[in-house]
């Protein structure tokens, strides 16, 4: 190539600002789809952090646990928490606490994204 036909061939073209808008539509559509989801993950995640440093809780029966995460989850206003999900068992002088889910949903026609969520915490009995 010569020096002339350089100058000539700069900046993008329509169908390049088309396919760089394209991407970046793309990327935002999945950042307003995805991110609730994560930060309801990490809402929990330091929901789980809470139950494990919370000295009121230590020799609590599962009940009391129960009633102590639905209170958490609505301080991090976690509304569509299901305590059903949250599992609790005894191990050696400890209360596992487990909360394990996939949010499910679609991003466009066939295309789903599924994420997966697990937290355990450890409450002394």
């Amino acid at each position: 190539m010569n020096k002339q036909s350089l100058k000539k061939q700069s900046g993008m073209t329509l169908i390049s600002w088309t396919v760089v808008l394209v991407f970046v539509g793309f990327q935002f559509m999945l950042l307003v789809k995805i991110g609730p989801v994560f930060a309801e993950d990490f809402a929990i995640k330091s929901v789980w952090k809470k139950l494990e440093s919370d000295v009121a809780l230590v020799g609590a029966t599962p009940k009391q646990i129960h009633k102590a995460i639905l209170a958490k989850t609505k301080v991090n206003n976690i509304y569509g928490f299901d305590l059903e999900k949250v599992s609790i068992k005894k191990s050696k002088g400890y209360y596992i606490v487990t909360v394990e889910y996939e949010p499910r949903d679609k991003i466009i026609g066939k295309l789903d994204y599924i994420y997966n969520i697990k937290h355990v915490a450890k409450i002394k009995m």
